[in-house]
């Protein structure tokens, strides 16, 4: 491996560690040989990311200049020529080993986009619409990389899961996203509680929730918890190699929704987190568990509404 590929995987590492906690420790289950790809995906992932979200103080116009320019060395690199960058040789290298679906990197694309105009969902399926690009493809782009004995059939949990920690995401963090100006519940959902969007700016500003913004979040985690279960039997069609390494993840960023409801649905008055003693447990137990073993659906029994 040349140099500067073999810096353009360190650097994606380097994204991993420092941004991905959870998803690190979980990729660090893998064998050796896999893990550098799936640090190449979250790098891609990460920096497009940052790009929109860590570029505040630019005007609209310019941060989405500056996507678009990423995006062009990108494309320019998948045909081929020469990219001048600190990380897409790995990102470029680990599609052609797997021959991954470049039209799942054009949707994803497509919804970092979205987040520079796109301020609100007015329904779930509009949301989904967004999530499909920002999360479901990074489940297909995974499947690959991880090995399925049946690939047909475990695409659909694959996708569903990156359904499922997406919006465990926007659960835990709907205080930062309101710091952005961003809204991930659907505005129908807010309506369905007679909940606001000032009402939730009032809720972050005392640092405590309503009883009307709690029946919100209870229904969103529920919302949750249908993805995690659509996404279950995928575990089990997974590279045996690869299970540990997902079953972690599953349980982890599905800890999150415990951790919601184990403060009663106040996502305002902390910050919902697995601690530390946890997740090497649960890795720990991963590593121990047979392959093809069921996986536990997370969070509080479901609510019916």
């Amino acid at each position: 491996m040349d140099t500067d590929l073999t810096a353009a995987y360190a650097r994606c590492q380097e994204l991993h560690k420092r941004h991905g906690r959870t998803y690190y420790l979980a990729t660090r289950l893998l064998p050796a040989w896999k893990r550098r790809h799936v640090h190449a995906l979250y790098g891609f992932t990460r920096y497009a990311d940052e790009i929109v979200d860590r570029t505040e103080d630019l005007p609209p116009a310019e941060r989405a200049a500056r996507l678009d320019e990423w995006s062009s060395r990108f494309v320019a690199g998948l045909h081929g020529e020469p990219v001048d960058d600190p990380l897409l040789p790995a990102v470029l290298h680990t599609i052609a080993v797997f021959d991954l679906d470049r039209d799942d990197f054009a949707s994803f694309l497509r919804s970092m986009a979205m987040d520079l105009t796109v301020m609100s969902y007015p329904t779930y399926d509009d949301l989904l619409d967004y999530m499909e690009g920002s999360a479901a493809v990074i489940g297909t782009m995974m499947l690959p990389i991880l090995g399925s004995s049946d690939p047909a059939a475990a695409r659909e949990p694959a996708r569903q899961l990156g359904f499922a920690f997406q919006l465990t995401n926007f659960i835990r963090d709907v205080s930062e996203d309101l710091d952005r100006g961003r809204t991930y519940l659907p505005d129908e959902d807010l309506a369905k509680f007679d909940v606001t969007r000032e009402d939730l700016l009032a809720a972050q500003a005392q640092g405590r929730t309503t009883g009307k913004i709690r029946e919100l979040i209870e229904y969103e985690v529920t919302r949750a918890q249908a993805h995690y279960e659509a996404a279950a039997p995928g575990i089990g069609l997974l590279s045996p190699a690869s299970q540990a390494c997902m079953r972690t993840a599953y349980a982890l960023y599905g800890g999150i929704l415990d951790a919601v409801a184990a403060q009663d649905y106040d996502v305002f008055v902390r910050r919902a987190l697995v601690p530390r003693r946890r997740r090497m447990a649960v890795a720990a137990r991963a590593l121990l568990t047979p392959a093809g073993s069921p996986v536990a659906l997370p969070g509080p029994a479901p609510v019916r509404r």
